[in-house]
């Protein structure tokens, strides 16, 4: 791994030029009021009564999201804990889905409930029915629809996102005044959307080495993950295609999601990230209209600062008001 990206110094200085849509938010305001307006089943929390664990009560959740139709999530909440409690609603890197509630205990031991959102087709328990073919499709989620905003893949799952967040903060066990949004990658990417998207819904935002910000950057520098799919769709379609693709995936940048969010953000990089350059990242966070603070990892690759930038969480959300809930506190 090498450093291939801009200096540290350079980095600090960075923003690009911003092609904004002039309608940005009436696609977004339209979008949410459409997918809320739908409706769906309300969202339905049924314990998981064979779980192995002694200190963590589970509910395997639906809620409504993009359409109304059904999102799976995990609520996991420390047991013995006062109520109501802090939260973290976590999402999903590329690729992945909520998994076993068994791979979520951290936040729990640390005294925090925890919203773990399942990914439309990505994860096993939520299935992606409005998916748009695309044509040349290149095997993952980067192109799928992006021939216009409206059928673009992470328009769908941003509006899930935007829901979960409408669903947790009216369940009893949870402070809908603590509620925190965490990912890291595809996860960090949806963390920034849903950050800029629900304004003071939400009272904090851990945005770790985030896809989904600068298309434009990305497409030329990033030599890993889910960027080479885009440049191997404008590779096939480059004589008719490339405007077009960029102007769909300008309504779902992170930097113009970044300009918006208010709430205060911990974001992280790694220097040596071949997956999310940190220019790209960068770019979203030094456009942060709230509160803000980013872990640099110098030597970091796409991991990040691993488990070391999960103590920097901890100690940040603890300096801002918002600890974990010691048990029987």
């Amino acid at each position: 791994m090498a450093l291939t990206d801009m200096s540290l110094d350079a980095l600090r200085e960075y923003r690009p030029a911003v092609d904004e849509p002039d309608d940005f938010d009436d696609f977004w305001a339209q979008t949410l009021a459409t997918a809320r307006a739908a409706g769906g089943a309300p969202a339905e929390y049924r314990p998981v009564t064979d779980s192995p664990l002694a200190s963590v009560d589970v509910y395997d959740v639906r809620f409504p999201g993009w359409g109304g139709q059904p999102i799976a999530a995990w609520l996991l909440l420390p047991r013995g804990a006062r109520e109501p409690l802090p939260t973290v609603v976590s999402y999903i890197g590329y690729t992945g889905g909520r998994g076993l509630h068994l791979e979520h205990l951290l936040w729990n031991a640390a005294g925090y409930a925890q919203f773990v959102v399942d990914s439309r087709g990505q994860g096993h328990d939520t299935p992606d029915p409005d998916a748009v073919p695309t044509p040349q499709f290149v095997g993952g989620f980067m192109t799928r629809g992006i021939a216009s905003p409206e059928h673009y893949y992470y328009r769908r799952l941003m509006t899930d996102c935007v829901r979960a967040v409408d669903a947790v903060r009216e369940h009893p066990a949870v402070d809908p005044a603590r509620v925190v949004v965490a990912g890291g990658s595809q996860g960090g990417g949806l963390a920034l959307a849903t950050a800029g998207l629900v304004g003071d819904a939400v009272a904090g935002a851990l945005v770790d080495v985030p896809f989904l910000c600068h298309y434009r950057r990305a497409a030329d520098i990033a030599s890993a993950g889910p960027y080479p799919e885009l440049v191997h769709y404008l590779g096939i379609h480059q004589r008719d295609q490339v405007e077009n693709a960029f102007r769909t995936l300008n309504y779902f940048d992170g930097q113009h999601f970044a300009t918006r969010a208010s709430a205060p953000a911990l974001f992280s990089v790694g220097l040596m990230d071949p997956v999310c350059p940190p220019s790209t990242v960068y770019a979203a966070y030094n456009r942060y209209a709230g509160e803000r603070e980013i872990s640099v990892w110098q030597f970091g690759d796409h991991a990040g600062g691993r488990a070391s930038q999960t103590r920097e969480q901890l100690r940040w959300l603890a300096e801002r008001g918002l600890p974990g809930q010691a048990l029987g506190g």
